[in-house]
């Protein structure tokens, strides 16, 4: 019976050095792509945060109900959740809000953000409310992100839903702060480093702000296309997929520990005769011109990350 050396015939057969050069190479690819990962991970963080104060006080569900609805248990667990994200933040992008003060501390508002590739720079923007404001964003998300194991009591505690014209009307009305996204997804999946924006004709944001009679705060994030991008490939047809059947799978690779600046322009108000489609177009202006002010175009991901070390 032969004795075989399997180091031998390894050597023998395979160039170890390549293999070791090919891993020095591809690594930094590699770690570009599981960055957002370690976001996913962030988020089942809060989500276990929230269940261990559930489990502690072993709430019944018709007391969970009544603590969802007025915030008051939670207060606790939304602390140490938005203490993480804003720790996060701080540490590796050098985050910071420019107009932060355009936020009200109390009353309704209706804020219209830019949505990243991955939009963290909003996840930020929640926790520096809930911090120095003590007030929680109300949040319109994409179904999918509701249906995400794990997430169900994250989702209800950080009020995340789908959000129909008379939902979101109804949170207003009840003076609350509610952020929408009119790109959503479509806008992360296909926007790119030139930060247009891609609303795809969604004005809905528009008629919520009529409806409720509040006033529209544009936000936009200075490089959040830099920290994270989708990765350019075939983008015509992952669109159509996506207008089809609602699939995101365009790639997000990132990571880069870029310089993060919120910046919240002045609330915007409309005449009450206005119609629903000149709110839209004003917000989208007054966006896009706050994107011109502060973004430069095309976005580069080395001068964003010298703009955070320099």
């Amino acid at each position: 019976m032969m004795d075989w050396n399997f180091t031998s015939i390894i050597q023998d057969y395979v160039d170890v050095h390549l293999i070791r050069w090919l891993i020095w190479l591809f690594t930094p690819l590699l770690i570009t792509f599981l960055f957002p990962l370690f976001i996913i991970l962030l988020f089942y963080i809060s989500a276990l945060i929230v269940y261990i104060y559930r489990h502690r006080n072993q709430l019944a569900l018709d007391q969970l109900l009544d603590d969802l609805e007025h915030r008051r248990y939670w207060d606790g667990a939304m602390h140490a959740i938005a203490i993480m994200w804003d720790a996060h933040g701080h540490i590796y992008y050098g985050y910071e809000i420019e107009g932060f003060d355009n936020i009200p501390d109390n009353g309704p508002a209706l804020i219209v953000y830019y949505h990243g590739a991955l939009p963290i720079d909003y996840y930020y923007l929640i926790s520096k409310c809930y911090l120095h404001k003590k007030r929680l964003l109300h949040s319109v998300v994409d179904r999918f992100f509701i249906h995400i194991p794990g997430w169900s009591l994250l989702v209800r505690v950080l009020k995340l839903f789908p959000g129909s014209v008379s939902s979101c009307v109804k949170v207003l009305n009840e003076g609350n702060l509610l952020a929408i996204s009119p790109g959503g997804v479509r806008e992360a999946q296909f926007g790119n480093h030139n930060y247009n924006l891609i609303w795809s004709g969604r004005i809905g944001f528009a008629k919520v702000a009529k409806q409720a009679n509040v006033p529209i705060i544009p936000v936009f994030t200075v490089n959040i296309r830099e920290a994270f991008r989708t990765v350019q490939i075939f983008p015509n047809l992952f669109r159509k997929i996506y207008d089809s059947y609602k699939l995101p799978l365009m790639l997000i690779y990132g990571g880069f520990p870029v310089k993060l600046k919120t910046i919240v322009g002045e609330p915007i108000y409309f005449e009450p005769d206005s119609t629903v489609e000149e709110i839209a177009e004003m917000t989208a202006n007054k966006l896009e011109e706050i994107i011109k002010t502060n973004q430069i175009i095309p976005g580069s991901i080395l001068r964003a990350m010298l703009q955070r070390f320099l």
